[in-house]
């Protein structure tokens, strides 16, 4: 049984570490993040300047969603205790890979459905992944890619608007 276990473990981790986007993968550790939350051992951080846009563009009526590899309850609990409060309340729901994998154009096509707009430009996505930006144009959404410390880098005229802060959108 300890042996069983011991492999379980490293398969996890190893996972964990190849940040492979498993839906099962992601849906445990969201159940691993919930003790960690409801214990007072993790608070989600955000930049300094997503609470104020999130508050921003509640009061002006634009509906936000989050789509993240992390699973719907991970993000609840992120969003719910961060270094800056509860944020939910700026928050319309979450998506996360049941939906689609996030380099897959038929995700967006799936959240544009879910969501209820008439086209799917009346969407804005963005994001800090260029494959994602990519998939999410190719289903009809407007995208920005948020360049943050530690992202990857961007291919070279790559096509797509960039901000270094959500105070530029």
């Amino acid at each position: 049984k300890e042996e069983v276990i011991g492999a379980l473990v490293t398969n996890v981790e190893a996972m964990i570490r190849a940040d492979r986007k498993i839906t099962a993968l992601k849906q445990l550790q969201g159940h691993i993040w919930w003790t960690g939350f409801q214990n007072n051992e993790l608070e989600g951080v955000v930049f300094d300047d997503v609470p104020e846009a999130l508050e921003k563009w509640h009061a002006l009526g634009i509906k936000v969603y989050i789509y993240s590899s992390g699973s719907r309850l991970a993000q609840r609990l992120i969003f719910g205790k961060t270094n800056y409060g509860d944020l939910r309340k700026y928050l319309c729901g979450f998506f996360d890979t049941t939906v689609g994998n996030k380099k897959e154009t038929r995700s967006y096509v799936e959240i544009s459905e879910s969501v209820g707009v008439d086209n799917p430009s009346e969407i804005l996505f963005v994001t800090d992944v260029y494959q994602e930006a990519v998939a999410a144009k190719a289903a009809g959404l407007e995208v920005i890619i948020s360049v943050r410390p530690g992202n990857g880098p961007l291919p070279d005229n790559h096509g797509f608007k960039t901000v270094n802060s959500f105070s530029e959108i």
